[in-house]
């Protein structure tokens, strides 16, 4: 019916015939639930490329007295619900993209904003109505005469929040905000506010515009967590139906947990799926150049964390005094919970911690790393690639060689004296072959664990699997006899292709400074 004003099913329409379409019309139901009640605000923050704007098209084309959408979603499973069709259709729905408006009118957002809602409104209701007055006191007028309530979407609120540094324009912005969902006339004619953004809702002092919100976040979604993102569930099925290797999946896109469930970016995954290759499609959509800004930091230790995270650890975090302001940065615990809800950390619950959730924004760090004081590090990630083919070719010198040099980088951040160190160092120095290996650290194997099993996935061509023990003041050949009489390689029962043992030994008391040896051996499987 209109731009802003009753919008048509376009939107979701588009997305239900897309390629990849997984069902999220449960959604519905919660929403359903929440008409008209005190629960009636909603304010969902998750990471871009999450699934926010679709749920919007979708709450669009369900509500809105624009559209005719009972075919469309007829074959879905919010259609279950007997009582579906009593909300099907049948509001009065205004949704605005926020930042499509900040974009071009960054001086006066909040009057082009009411500007585009009222000609839209004009074209319906003519001049019965006084466009000068107040955009609350409009609505309610037309709630009066048509008795439909009405249901506001706002995607990407916060664009306005995040942005502007005018604190009357902010203020100006928070009063609009609150005409539509708290003032007198809004309890009124709102029976749904449902508004999106990358950050949870700022802590402004004696501001109480959206304090009526109920929150959902990536670190707590719940009840309505499944809705955002693809479940492990989900993505399973899609691996099946586009023949892809799940593990594969798994390792690249995974690694969101909340509310503990393992969330996927359905961006990502739809970009591999359709495309059949795996690789890093997020960077190319977000402006990561916030990891470097954060990262550089190093307060408190930051930057030690971060490599402790990009060795595969977790890092204690208090996400409770973050201000949801990027420009309120603080603390070590405030870059931290920011990275968590642009998505470049996922959060763990159970252990208050944060880590790197999968091999995809690994790979984001990896490109964010390659100024400022982090340019060692990112050389060093740039010799992966050597390390694991030389590995592969069993070139025993060069490994030695490029695992010394991952040690000089990274001595002075882990205590680098004992297995468990070296382990760490050997996980960065391995940085790129969780792109080709699901790698196991220690695997329970023969008669004890093995420290590293690299098992080749699906994609990985003619790679080898491998068995790496590590020693420290021993010998690289007191770590493959290790691997032998402990018989490791039964990690990899039934395994057909060449496996490869690799022992590392490093030697704090090593002769002319060569602290690091490795021996490669050739395993026959058939022995």
């Amino acid at each position: 019916m209109g731009v802003y004003f009753n919008p048509d099913n376009g939107s979701f329409t588009e997305d239900k015939n897309s390629m990849i379409y997984v069902d999220k019309t449960g959604l519905l139901r919660f929403l359903n639930e929440r008409l008209g009640t005190n629960s009636k605000c909603i304010a969902v923050s998750h990471a871009r490329r999450f699934g926010k704007s679709h749920a919007a098209g979708m709450i669009d084309a369900y509500y809105s007295l624009g559209s005719n959408s009972i075919k469309l979603f007829e074959d879905t499973k919010i259609a279950s619900d007997p009582e579906y069709k009593k909300y099907m259709n049948k509001y009065n729905v205004i949704h605005m993209d926020v930042s499509s408006v900040w974009d071009f009118h960054k001086d006066n957002v909040v009057e082009k904003i009411i500007e585009y809602i009222y000609k839209d409104l004009k074209n319906i209701f003519g001049n019965e109505l006084d466009y000068q007055d107040r955009i609350s006191y409009v609505l309610m007028k037309i709630y009066k005469k048509t008795e439909i309530p009405f249901i506001i979407i706002l995607d990407e609120w916060d664009c306005v929040i995040r942005n502007s540094e005018d604190k009357e324009l902010v203020h100006k912005y928070l009063q609009f905000l609150h005409a539509l969902f708290k003032s007198e006339e809004s309890k009124s004619f709102l029976a749904l506010g449902y508004i999106t953004g990358i950050l949870p809702i700022k802590k402004i002092k004696d501001e109480s515009a959206l304090n009526n919100f109920r929150e959902y976040t990536m670190v707590d979604s719940y009840p309505i967590t499944e809705y955002y993102g693809f479940t492990e569930n989900e993505v399973k099925i899609l691996c099946e139906e586009y023949n892809m290797d799940f593990e594969s999946i798994k390792a690249w896109y995974n690694g969101y947990l909340i509310n503990g469930m393992h969330m996927y970016n359905p961006n990502s995954v739809s970009m591999a799926l359709e495309s059949g290759r795996f690789k890093s499609y997020w960077k190319n959509t977000s402006a990561f150049d916030s990891i470097n800004t954060f990262i550089t930091m190093n307060y408190e230790g930051l930057k030690d964390d971060v490599l402790t995270m990009l060795s595969g650890g977790k890092v204690m975090v208090d996400t409770e005094s973050f201000q949801n302001d990027l420009a309120e940065i603080h603390s070590k615990d405030d870059a931290l919970t920011a990275l968590i809800h642009l998505g470049y950390l996922a959060y763990d619950e159970n252990m208050l911690s944060a880590y790197i959730p999968n091999f995809e924004v690994a790979k984001a760090y990896q490109s964010a790393l390659k100024t400022g004081s982090w340019t060692e590090i990112s050389k060093s990630i740039a010799n992966c690639d050597k390390l694991l083919m030389a590995t592969i070719a069993g070139n025993a010198e060069k490994v030695a060689e490029l695992i010394e040099l991952a040690h000089d980088t990274y001595t002075s951040v882990l205590k680098y004296n004992d297995e468990n160190s070296l382990s760490c160092v050997l996980t960065m120095a391995y940085f790129t072959a969780p792109a080709y290996y699901n790698i196991f650290r220690e695997m329970p194997a023969g008669k004890g664990f093995a420290d590293f099993v690299f098992i080749p996935r699906l994609n990985a061509g003619s790679r080898p699997a491998m068995i790496v023990e590590l020693k420290y003041n021993k010998s690289a050949d007191t770590a493959i006899k290790q691997i032998k009489e402990k018989r490791y390689q039964g990690a990899l029962a039934g395994y057909q292709d060449i496996i490869l043992l690799v022992g590392i030994n490093y030697d704090a008391e090593g002769e002319d400074k060569i602290h690091h040896t490795c021996i490669i051996e050739e395993w026959e499987v058939n022995k």
